[in-house]
């Protein structure tokens, strides 16, 4: 039985193992509904505003099937210099991307929305995270052993490249995991979205 219950049935609308993990450990009972939506986007839109766009039409595709519940629908784009990289679509991609992030800092962009039937908020968090030059070899330990195909920016901070590659974060840990979770709590309690 967990402590904090939500006032309406709430659903993460993603498929992301990573954000459940993290919705779990925040003590809320939820439902997994993955939202099939388009995630394409104009190509002159600013990457900081990419997560949101994506993250609310998520929430709105869910929410329009389950429209008595809360929706919290993420998402995280990752940005050097001012590209976007996305989920590789293969490891020459991958690695290509790795090789980019070796030695830079760059940007991770995660977004939420929650979402009602009443209305809906959107909040954007950046982490910024500064890698290490990376040698071949840990590259294709990496690509072997990890799963960079699933992840936008082709690495997993809770992975292997990440204990070995992050030299310094500013910002929270779990916004570059792909869900800020002190705003989502915060955002959460101020809604009034939780109870006893």
């Amino acid at each position: 039985m967990s402590f904090y219950q939500t006032r309406k049935p709430f659903i993460l609308a993603s498929g992301s193992p990573r954000r459940k993990e993290l919705l779990q450990t925040l003590g809320l009972p939820f439902q997994v509904y993955v939202s099939d939506v388009e995630e394409s986007f104009p190509p002159e839109t600013s990457p900081e505003l990419v997560p949101a766009l994506l993250s609310e039409r998520k929430a709105g595709k869910v929410l329009s099937e389950n429209k008595e519940s809360l929706i919290l629908a993420s998402d995280t784009v990752v940005v050097l210099e001012t590209e976007i990289l996305n989920k590789p679509a293969n490891f020459s991609e991958a690695k290509s991307m790795l090789e980019s992030l070796s030695g830079k800092t760059h940007f991770v962009y995660t977004a939420f929305t929650l979402m009602t039937s009443n209305g809906s908020v959107s909040i954007t968090d950046r982490s910024d995270v500064t890698f290490k030059t990376l040698t071949n070899s840990e590259i294709d330990y990496y690509l072997e052993t990890g799963k960079p195909l699933d992840k936008a920016g082709a690495y997993g901070i809770q992975e292997w490249i990440g204990l070995i590659a992050v030299e310094r974060i500013e910002g929270s840990y779990f916004t570059v995991m792909g869900l800020p979770t002190h705003l989502v709590w915060q955002q959460l309690v101020a809604g009034g979205h939780i109870s006893l």
